[in-house]
């Protein structure tokens, strides 16, 4: 009883109030940033514009994978302790590194980059090709905003009912739920898959992770968007393209079984203590 103890720290309610306003923050960016391409772009640069933005999006995601290798190398205590105190490595399983550095690193980099949009005007001159037939196009944007334009309860459900009753819409939204929960589980547990299975550190599985894994999704969105200019696929064109990429994709990730290393040898678990 006496090796027992209540935590004491709450620390974790600034943490959890830093990511509401980081997601609050960062909302509004993909959904009216699409908006204001759409609605100011010729319609047959959008597929491009919208590539670049969501291509420059995955940058993020591999400079935080990188940062995170960087800063667990970085004792947790650093700045707090002398460095020349610690005896362990980050090798050892005891090792814990410096997660909260790259909590400042990235509000400050967000602080300077959301500088620039002050200064974007509000309304743009228009192209001069009708923008009559845009509507499918930002049909899956409009709940995004109908959340922003409407304020009443009541008003929101009827929009998104609207919205909802869209089969195209409801398609994509349920494709969309099963791509990106897969994709986050990848990102989440291949690092620790990677440390488990090849005996790599912390510091070196989110490098790789980082290296290997989001440029390639950053090029295919690009590629992605200029395949559909230069072929001008309509609503249906760049569906059956999307299902096609998405069940190569998927085919392609079954090799994923076939790749891995044998259980390790723990005494009591996968072997007898004899």
């Amino acid at each position: 009883a006496d090796c027992e103890k209540e935590p004491s720290s709450y620390m974790w309610i600034y943490i959890l109030l830093g990511n509401m306003l980081r997601g609050i923050g960062e909302t509004p960016i993909t959904p009216l940033g699409i908006s204001y391409l759409d609605d100011f772009a010729k319609e047959e640069d959008v597929p491009v514009y919208v590539a670049c933005l969501h291509t420059i999006a995955m940058l993020g995601p591999m400079f935080g994978f990188l940062l995170g290798s960087l800063c667990a190398k970085l004792y947790v205590d650093i700045g707090f302790v002398d460095l020349g105190d610690i005896t362990i490595t980050p090798q050892d399983s005891r090792w814990v590194g410096a997660w909260w550095l790259g909590f400042l690193i990235g509000g400050v980099t967000s602080f300077l980059a959301a500088i620039p949009f002050c200064f974007l005007p509000k309304s743009l001159k228009k192209p001069e090709e009708a923008n009559n037939d845009k509507t499918s196009h930002v049909i899956m944007l409009c709940i995004f905003q109908n959340q922003l334009i409407y304020p009443f309860l009541s008003d929101f459900y009827t929009s998104l009912k609207k919205v909802l009753s869209n089969r195209m819409y409801f398609t994509f939204l349920c494709s969309s739920l099963l791509q990106f929960s897969s994709f986050i589980g990848f990102l989440t547990y291949k690092p620790k898959y990677m440390e488990q299975q090849y005996g790599q550190s912390t510091s070196k599985s989110n490098f790789l992770i980082g290296v290997t894994t989001l440029p390639p999704v950053g090029i295919g969105i690009f590629l992605g968007g200029v395949i559909m200019k230069k072929y001008k696929m309509t609503i249906v064109g760049a569906t059956k393209f999307a299902f096609s990429m998405s069940f190569l994709a998927y085919m392609i990730s079954l090799l994923n079984f076939f790749v891995g290393c044998e259980n390790h040898m723990v005494a009591g678990m996968t072997v007898s203590y004899e």
